[in-house]
């Protein structure tokens, strides 16, 4: 029963992460939301969202309320991952985050003395080869702006996620983490007033992001973890792309290039090897 809970648990979780990917793209696509208020409402929606579900909640002492580091790193990655996608395919963006993210975080464990044997040197190869072959300049390439950027939120994520290891409840974490951000979120609105836009629709894809894809999400995954060894935590993570790609196809009516295609094989099939491979 456990198992069959862990299992389902990680199922909702997969669909609220690609679901993140597929809502901001919607939004910036289809709506008249710009990226800096996106980036705002779905911060301000989770943080409002966290606060009721740990509100009330006995707190060990160990418990643990995020901090202001943490809080930026998660402010860097909602805000270059709305910038990102409004030039971005959900299926470019979500496999650049989640490349980026494991690539952080694995290089954080080789720069802590993580030794790296030939099989997870070859994996690390692989992958680096899948994103530079995304990357080349060519038609069906991404633009390089959007690309960086999409890159640089998925270094924040997989930094926030190293800080959060050990931080304490991480429900609670997350919630103070969350409250925290809403300052420079806001700060990012207040710079970009002059060309702020957004509209009912907008905003509710937005909320929708925040609070359930969000907020909603991050609590279904770190009960899941509960159920989950690390190494398949981190393996399973890389269905993402996959079922980002599949509901921009389905949803957002998005291509599915050749070269996507080979791009993810090689990404996630790397490193999955350095993560099949891992102790």
């Amino acid at each position: 029963m456990a198992r069959q809970k862990a299992l389902l648990l990680t199922v909702v979780a997969m669909l609220a992460f690609a679901g993140n990917s597929l809502i901001c793209r919607q939004a910036l696509r289809h709506t008249g939301i710009d990226a800096a208020s996106f980036t705002a409402v779905r911060i301000v929606s989770g943080a409002i969202v966290l606060a009721l579900l740990v509100r009330g909640a006995a707190a060990s002492p160990k418990a643990g309320a995020g901090s202001w580091t943490s809080a930026l790193a998660l402010f860097a990655y909602a805000a270059a991952f709305s910038f990102a996608y409004v030039g971005l395919t959900a299926a470019t963006g979500a496999l650049l985050l989640f490349g980026a993210v494991q690539a952080t975080m694995i290089g954080v464990g080789l720069a802590r003395g993580e030794r790296i044997g030939l099989r997870k040197g070859a994996g690390l190869t692989i992958a680096a080869l899948g994103l530079v072959a995304l990357l080349l300049p060519g038609l069906a390439a991404p633009p390089w702006q959007s690309a960086l950027l999409m890159l640089a939120a998925g270094v924040a994520w997989g930094g926030y996620s190293v800080r959060g290891r050990g931080a304490g409840d991480p429900t609670r974490v997350t919630a103070g983490n969350f409250a925290r951000a809403v300052l420079p979120a806001l700060a990012l609105c207040a710079a970009t007033a002059p060309w702020c836009s957004f509209d009912r629709d907008g905003v509710m894809w937005a909320v929708a992001s925040g609070a359930l894809t969000s907020g909603c999400g991050y609590v279904v995954w770190y009960a899941a973890l509960k159920g989950l060894k690390a190494t398949t935590a981190a393996t399973v993570q890389l269905c993402v792309p996959v079922l980002a790609t599949l509901g921009g196809i389905a949803f957002l009516h998005e291509p599915a290039t050749a070269r996507l295609l080979l791009s993810s094989v090689a990404v996630l099939g790397g490193i999955a090897i350095v993560l099949v491979d891992a102790p």
